[in-house]
């Protein structure tokens, strides 16, 4: 029996009240004697209530503070963290409200559309709308899904319905309306279509994670229906892809009653917000020279912006600060590093291992750039341009790609680019260059991204 349920049986015989607090179970830190004398471990800061304690230090509770402001593994959950992205939730809003349209957002990983697509559904429910967002997994069934939906909508917005009969009396909703068994289209399609006295906003992010072309289909077809019968009903649609036809590419009939939306890199105005935001959140400061250089390392990426700013901000804290300088940014680049690392597979490490090895680094740093800057495409006039001695190009990313199998060419592309083939690949490999050319010159310049 552990010492948890111990005490719990301890105070249900004395028939004591049972004090649920966390703070006030958690046993001592052990100690490890090591020669004879006793060694302290290392020891959680906070508290897994999260919440700031009275009793915590000025530092302890400014590292709680910063690790809820940058947020790089998670999405942005509060507006007021939100940074930029004014025009592109204006135009999400006009296709939805306006046009009465559903919306694609597609866009690498990394570029802030679940943090966009939070926001906006934020935003809906302000104007009173209907919002279920639902995250997609590779075994995402149209039936239950859509089930658990109609489970979220009362059939007080039924048009079927008087506000005053029983069954809106007794709280039902549109899924009690529905037969047993698995669900169809042109059911949901009818049942959507009599949604009255308000407006549903059903957003699926994640949608590439969606094998199923069943699935797929299902929901091209939904969507046709809808716009069809003018329902009061709009879908969002969100994926990791590298233009439109990926996300949508067994619905071409309905392109006409979608919106779609390449979410772009943030500017460096955006990400320089990204960080104030975090500073009034956290309580540190970031030196302007901090500032700029995470706005030329993060290439507009909120995620990779909320990584250094991270790091960063904790370096400082290691060392008993809280502004953050140029030096506390440069060691975050070696801690993104070695994290980043451990989130591409072991078979994409070991080829960029041989391909640094082989004395390509800078030149797939430089592909990395030009990914992160074309939504994950590697046009063919930027690699002629970051390595002019060879010939033809075609060639050269063939032999790049037979040798190392990191970059592929991206299928039915009209231009005929690249893209790596680990989406996680890009961002190590633009670190580790910058990382590289500052351990070379010694004096810690960085590549010019602009350029």
């Amino acid at each position: 029996m552990s010492w948890f349920s111990k005490l719990f049986r301890q105070r249900i015989d004395a028939q004591e009240p049972l004090d649920l607090d966390p703070l006030s179970v958690i046993p001592p830190a052990p100690k490890v004697i090591a020669g004879g004398r006793p060694r302290r471990l290392p020891r959680f800061r906070g508290s897994a209530v999260d919440q700031v304690r009275t009793d915590m230090r000025g530092a302890d509770r400014t590292r709680l503070r910063l690790r809820s402001a940058f947020t790089p593994s998670r999405p942005i959950m509060d507006a007021a963290m939100f940074a930029g992205r004014a025009k592109v939730l204006t135009q999400l809003i006009r296709a939805i409200e306006d046009q009465q349209m559903h919306a694609v957002i597609f866009g690498p990983r990394g570029i802030g559309k679940t943090s966009t697509l939070h926001v906006l559904c934020g935003i809906a429910r302000e104007a009173r709308y209907l919002v279920r967002y639902i995250s997609c997994g590779e075994r995402t069934e149209f039936s239950e899904l859509f089930r658990a939906i109609l489970q979220d909508i009362p059939l007080l917005f039924h048009d079927a319905y008087d506000p005053t009969s029983a069954e809106i009396e007794e709280g039902l909703t549109f899924a009690d309306v529905v037969p047993a068994g698995e669900l169809s289209v042109a059911v949901v399609s009818d049942l959507l279509n009599r949604l009255s006295g308000t407006r549903m906003l059903i957003v699926l992010d994640e949608f590439d994670r969606a094998h199923s072309a069943d699935f797929r289909r299902a929901i091209a077809e939904l969507i046709k229906n809808l716009s069809d019968r003018n329902a009061r009903v709009q879908i969002v649609i969100a994926g990791v892809a590298n233009n439109l036809v990926e996300i949508i590419e067994h619905i071409p009939s309905i392109r006409r009653n979608i919106a779609g939306l390449q979410l772009p890199n943030m500017s460096e105005e955006e990400v320089i917000e990204l960080i104030t935001n975090g500073e009034t959140a956290s309580g540190m400061v970031f030196e302007k020279e901090a500032q700029r250089l995470i706005s030329t390392l993060a290439l507009g990426l909120p995620y990779l912006t909320s990584l250094i700013a991270q790091h960063a901000g904790l370096m400082a804290l290691d060392r008993d600060a809280t502004l953050v300088t140029r030096g506390d940014v440069l060691l975050a680049i070696d801690a993104a590093i070695e994290e980043l690392k451990l989130r591409i597979s072991p078979a994409s490490r070991h080829q960029i291992d041989r391909a640094h090895a082989d004395g390509h680094a800078e030149v797939l740093g430089t592909l990395a750039l030009a990914a992160i800057q074309h939504g994950g495409r590697v046009p063919k006039d930027t690699v002629k341009g970051a390595v002019p001695q060879i010939g033809s190009v075609d060639v050269f990313l063939r032999e790049l790609d037979r040798s190392y199998q990191l970059l592929a060419p991206i299928p039915d592309d009209p231009e005929g680019a690249y893209s790596f083939r680990d989406d996680g690949t890009p961002i190590l490999l633009w670190l580790s260059f910058t990382h590289e050319k500052r351990q070379k010159s010694r004096v810690e310049p960085l590549p010019d991204a602009a350029a």
